[in-house]
């Protein structure tokens, strides 16, 4: 049985599972997590990640050559597997660290491999290898909405990431919108501080909080949070010709506040495609990291890995 680790890394969280390599599914017995300090020191990061990819390694008891894939959020250089974290409030002890080099020294086995690949593309190959076989699309835009906005376009479950059908490095965070760029609104900062000013209230528990209360107010920030997505997906869902759009992450957990609004929204303008709710986010891109040790996948994809 051909299997692989899948590593997702969160900006508070490490998961790790194995996946059947043939039939994209997790092993049973194989998913841990743990809480990770992002501002800790490297050191304390590191062994962390190696502590929960260890629990992971034992439970598939192999002494073949393991192979680790990661999903990981930049700014990253896939290829090398060197961490760029800077000025992004989140794994900058890490700067300039080789990860293999550095979390082979925390790992009970010594002959891994290692790939790496954007989180937010690694959740876009999951959500189409789990799809149904009746009902893949084509053309599939993902975006993950929680403490950052991510997003991938896929070709035939291959990323795109150049070409004149998708923006800069297929990303849509740093993309213009409004007064700023896209991520300042659609991530859980925008609706804690959209609710405080709002109700003069400062709430901990974020989106989900927001969701659970279901006052004028937070009703009014979800209606108005549609309008935002709708209004600044239409132009990429058009120039992609998209077939399929795929939201995932917390604010995804929430969407019987929004989704509706966001379909209307679309058809008003006469876009009509599906959207697809995943909610088990990190499942999903666990297995759509281990697809990188598909080498005819690797292969089309490794010479436009961003680079930062």
């Amino acid at each position: 049985m051909s299997i692989t680790i899948g590593v997702d890394i969160g900006g508070s969280h490490i998961s790790s599972a194995a996946v059947e390599s043939k039939n994209f599914k997790i092993i049973p017995g194989t998913y841990f997590t743990g809480v990770v300090d992002s501002k800790a020191s490297k050191d304390v990061i590191i062994r962390k990640w190696g502590e929960v990819i260890n629990k992971t390694i034992q439970e598939i008891g192999t002494d073949e050559r393991i192979r680790i894939a990661f999903s990981m959020p930049g700014p990253f250089k896939y290829e090398t597997g060197i961490a760029m974290f800077k000025d992004n409030d989140k794994y900058e002890s890490l700067y300039n660290t080789s990860i293999p080099e550095e979390l082979s020294k925390y790992l009970n086995v010594k002959n891994v491999s290692f790939r790496f690949l954007n989180d937010a593309t690694c959740f876009g190959v999951g959500s189409s290898l789990v799809q149904d076989s009746l009902v893949v699309k084509e053309k599939i835009i993902a975006i993950t909405l929680g403490t950052g906005f991510g997003a991938s376009f896929l070709d035939n479950n291959l990323p795109i990431t150049k070409g004149n059908t998708v923006p800069h490095n297929g990303c849509l965070w740093d993309k213009p919108f409004k007064s700023g760029i896209a991520d300042n609104y659609f991530s859980t900062r925008w609706f804690i501080s959209e609710y405080e000013k709002y109700s003069g209230e400062k709430l901990k528990g974020g989106v989900k909080e927001i969701a659970s209360i279901q006052n004028e107010y937070s009703l009014l920030i979800f209606e108005e949070f549609a309008n935002n997505v709708s209004e600044f997906l239409m132009p990429y869902l058009i120039n992609f010709d998209a077939d399929l759009l795929v939201l995932g992450g917390n604010i995804a957990k929430c969407h019987q506040l929004f989704l509706s609004k966001i379909t209307n929204n679309l058809k008003s303008k006469n876009i009509n495609l599906p959207i697809l709710i995943i909610e088990n986010t990190e499942e999903t891109s666990i297995i759509g990291s281990s697809y990188i040790f598909n080498e005819l996948f690797w292969e089309k994809i490794k010479e436009e890995l961003p680079s930062f």
